[in-house]
C-alpha cells in the first residue's frame, strides 16, 4: 500500500516512517507542504493519505478535497494527524470527510491496527 505522509515535521515523519515499517509498509512517501503533497501524489497515485493539521502553506482540512479531487479519488481513504485535543479535531475531521484523527504523538499499537486495516481494505478494492 503506498501512503502519502504530509507533515512539515522531519521527527513526525521520521517516526511514521518507522512506524510503517514496523508494520511492513515500505512504499512511504513524504511531502512537507500542501503543493508538494499535490506535485508528488499526481505522480504516485497513494493509497492513504495522512495530513498533519498545521502546515506551512496549509492545512489538512483544506488539503485534503484537493487531493482527492486531483487524484479523482473522491474515496480515497485519509487520517488526519494532530497534535490538538482530540476532542476538538475529531469532529472537524470527521466532518472533512476523514476516515480517522490521530493524536500525537501517535500511539505504535493504534496506528500499526488502523495500517493494517487500510492495508487489507487497499487489497480487497485492488481485486
Amino acid at each position: 500500500m503506498r501512503v502519502l505522509c504530509v507533515d512539515d515535521d522531519r521527527i513526525n515523519t521520521l517516526l511514521f516512517e518507522q512506524l510503517c515499517l514496523a508494520a511492513g509498509l515500505s512504499e512511504v512517501e513524504f511531502a512537507e507542504s500542501g503543493e508538494e503533497a499535490l506535485r508528488l501524489a499526481a505522480a504516485w497515485q497513494p493509497q492513504l493519505l495522512v495530513l498533519d493539521l498545521h502546515l506551512p502553506d496549509t492545512d489538512g482540512l483544506a488539503l485534503l478535497p484537493r487531493l482527492r479531487a486531483a487524484l479523482g479519488r473522491p474515496g480515497l481513504p485519509a487520517v488526519l494527524c494532530t497534535a490538538e485535543l482530540p476532542d476538538d479535531v475529531a469532529p472537524r475531521a470527521q466532518a472533512a470527510g476523514f476516515d480517522a484523527c490521530w493524536t500525537k504523538p501517535v500511539a505504535f499499537e493504534q496506528v500499526r491496527a488502523a495500517l493494517a486495516q487500510f492495508a487489507a481494505a487497499a487489497r480487497e478494492s485492488a481485486s
